[in-house]
């Protein structure tokens, strides 16, 4: 599971975010231009570290990761470059992050262990962020971001 309950302590429970590391953005943006891009066509690192503003050297120790665990395939030669390993709709966000960030999302609980009265809510709070990951393909992300970047097309008729 991907805990989100991490770290919370007093008033910060108003500004509850997901905590996440910059390897495992780099990695799901990555995923993601992969994703936007024709199918079986192979992708430079180069052109995916420019477009998403990755360090290059960065990227290339990210998309090796990803190539171990499945995710992505590289192609040697002239041509060569990365290319996702399966269709977008059947990568989830919940798979790549648990890969990236470990099990327990890379981070290791902050807040006290054992039975508290908030125990069985984190518990809850983190089954139910862990589902909407794991229901969430790359596919649907792309169109998401598609459709709402569509909607401010700037119109310069009058």
């Amino acid at each position: 599971m991907i805990p989100l309950s991490e770290g919370l302590t007093g008033d910060k429970m108003a500004g509850v975010t997901m905590n996440i590391s910059v390897k495992g953005e780099y990695a799901l943006q990555a995923i993601l231009d992969l994703a936007s891009r024709r199918p079986g066509e192979p992708v430079k690192i180069a052109d995916i570290a420019r477009r998403q503003k990755i360090p290059q050297k960065f990227l290339e120790l990210i998309l090796a990761s990803l190539k171990q665990g499945g995710f992505v395939e590289s192609r040697r030669g002239a041509d060569g470059g990365y290319l996702l390993a399966r269709p977008a709709d059947s990568l989830t966000i919940g798979e790549v992050v648990r890969f990236v960030e470990g099990a327990a999302g890379g981070r290791a609980r902050t807040r006290r262990k054992g039975d508290t009265p908030f125990a069985d809510m984190w518990q809850r709070v983190d089954e139910a962020v862990s589902g909407i990951l794991d229901k969430t393909s790359f596919g649907d992300v792309l169109r998401a971001w598609t459709e709402k970047q569509s909607k401010f097309v700037l119109n310069w008729e009058i």
